[in-house]
């Protein structure tokens, strides 16, 4: 199938599982993740009429977003909407970020949905500063305690202080949380975890009194689980792009 039949499925599937459980599907954002694809397969994408893109590195995405740009077209140029126009695309960073990295990312991503220490939430408030820039963050939890994975325990008291700054901290605007549950061969196997990160937003919202309407959570088999579940958006590569080949 192609990459516009893909997106098509995957709306229809999205669609679904939304109504099974009473939910609006337009709550619901697909997310490409387009990590490891080349710059024409997002153009491609993108004339599917998909508009929201995931990174995991900035370097990558450095390249990218210059082949990207370079693509655009100029306003007097610009006759068709599925011209590809960076400027109508919104790239996230999902991936580890670096805090020496943290200015770059502030620079060419639209939002960081990975911040797993009040230290980069410092670094990506400060950077973001500079740019005279709004930088919207997600809160990554680490819902299933694995070692091999980042981001803050569920009962971290450092993701309590963090939330706690969120107003001295102007440039930044935390706007939910992001994991990644555990592996399991059948998609039922995470809905636990999507239940439980859906109950710390809001109990964290509860006592922090703030506003915290997402939740990014499922993958590619797991989304329609994720979105039953309460998922705001969902990220999904493989399903859209095929396997990836992570020797290039």
């Amino acid at each position: 199938m192609s990459i516009r039949e893909n997106i098509a499925l995957i709306r229809e599937r999205i669609e679904a599982a939304a109504r099974r459980v009473n939910r609006n599907p337009e709550d619901v954002q697909l997310m490409a993740v387009s990590k490891t694809q080349p710059a024409d397969r997002i153009r491609e994408a993108y004339e599917a009429g998909q508009r929201l893109f995931g990174e995991n590195r900035v370097q990558e995405f450095q390249t990218k977003h210059a082949e990207l740009s370079a693509a655009s077209p100029t306003p007097a140029s610009a006759k068709i909407c599925d011209v590809f126009d960076i400027d109508q695309a919104e790239f996230h960073l999902i991936g580890h970020l670096q805090s020496n990295k943290s200015a770059k990312a502030a620079e060419i991503f639209a939002a960081v949905d990975s911040v797993d220490s009040m230290y980069l939430a410092d670094r990506l408030n400060q950077s973001a500063e500079k740019l005279d820039k709004k930088l919207r963050l997600l809160i990554e939890i680490n819902i299933g305690g694995e070692e091999a994975k980042t981001g803050f325990a569920p009962d971290a008291e450092e993701l309590i202080q963090l939330l706690g700054r969120r107003k001295e901290m102007k440039h930044i605007e935390i706007r939910g949380l992001m994991a990644v549950p555990p592996f399991t061969d059948a998609p039922e196997g995470a809905r636990k975890y999507f239940r439980e990160l859906r109950k710390l937003r809001d109990e964290l919202a509860a006592r922090m009194n703030m506003n915290l309407p997402e939740l990014s959570m499922g993958m590619s088999h797991d989304y329609e689980v994720a979105v039953e579940e309460g998922s705001t958006c969902v990220r999904i590569g493989t399903a859209i792009f095929g396997a990836r080949d992570y020797s290039k």
